[in-house]
């Protein structure tokens, strides 16, 4: 492998990037079985959802275009479809696998204002975790700037800015987006300016086979709706809420009043932290 990375890399630095993208590789990247991409790409095609523009905000090899490409809207157009990948090496493999995709490697921070908008559908399998994310686009409002505290609730915050008015974001996410009750004000925000279309809890060995992990994870569907005035279903209020249950957990309201838990059996774990 060292070989390989050297023969590939431009000279000494390029190829110290490349070992350290491998290693930091090893704790990041959960690859998502493409069954549950597939079934995500068919069901939103069969609700008429077919995209003419596509963004994969943290796209890894690219199992997220894939899936969704046969659905693409092309009658008028060649369908055009963006892929952001902070990670040198993954970004390089992705653009080898997907040669008509607009392959960024970089951070989605780095996406231009002029592309906020301009999207149909962004979906992914967003990275997750308590890391601060820097981006004065972001820093203008109080549920924003709260966002960039951690990388899942600013990817939810930021795709709702990159798809336009209708749009669809559609993104496999940890479960403090739904469940911290810090989280509130960002899930407040998404509701003011987009509808709830499905939230679905995955079940913690989902990721099992393809990174050897067992994280809890949710599916969220959102539909970008700025309208102001709109009712709120009650599932969209239960959205915003948490409660704390009788062994110190936190639970989405959503949760509660909906059966959206694929599981076998249910039991309380422990977080790396050690606590329930």
């Amino acid at each position: 492998l060292h070989g390989v990375l050297r023969e590939g890399a431009t000279d000494e630095r390029e190829y110290k990037r490349l070992v350290d993208s491998v290693k930091a590789s090893t704790f990041t990247a959960f690859y998502t079985p493409p069954e549950i991409i597939g079934a995500l790409a068919s069901s939103l095609s069969e609700h008429g959802v077919s995209p003419h523009r596509f963004l994969d905000p943290s796209s890894g090899t690219g199992n997220f275009l894939s899936a969704f490409q046969p659905h693409f809207y092309n009658a008028t157009a060649v369908p055009e479809a963006t892929a952001y990948e902070k990670d040198l090496l993954t970004g390089r493999i992705l653009r080898q696998l997907q040669p008509g995709t607009d392959v960024r490697v970089q951070g989605f921070e780095e996406l231009p204002p002029q592309d906020n908008g301009r999207f149909d559908v962004a979906a992914s399998n967003i990275p997750f975790g308590d890391i601060r994310v820097f981006d004065p686009l972001m820093d203008d409002g109080t549920a924003r700037r709260f966002a960039m505290n951690s990388l899942h609730n600013y990817f939810f915050v930021k795709g709702l800015d990159a798809v336009r008015e209708g749009g669809i974001v559609a993104f496999i996410t940890s479960q403090g987006v739904m469940n911290s009750a810090m989280g509130t004000p960002v899930r407040q925000y998404l509701m003011e300016r987009a509808r709830l279309l499905s939230a679905i809890r995955l079940p913690n060995n989902l990721f099992t086979d393809y990174a050897g992990t067992e994280v809890g994870s949710d599916l969220i569907v959102l539909q970008k709706d700025t309208a102001s005035g709109r009712e709120y279903t009650g599932l969209e209020k239960a959205f915003v809420e948490v409660s704390t249950q009788a062994d110190g957990t936190t639970q989405n309201e959503y949760f509660e009043r909906t059966a959206a838990i694929v599981h076998t059996r249910g039991h309380v774990g422990t977080d790396p932290y050690g606590k329930p």
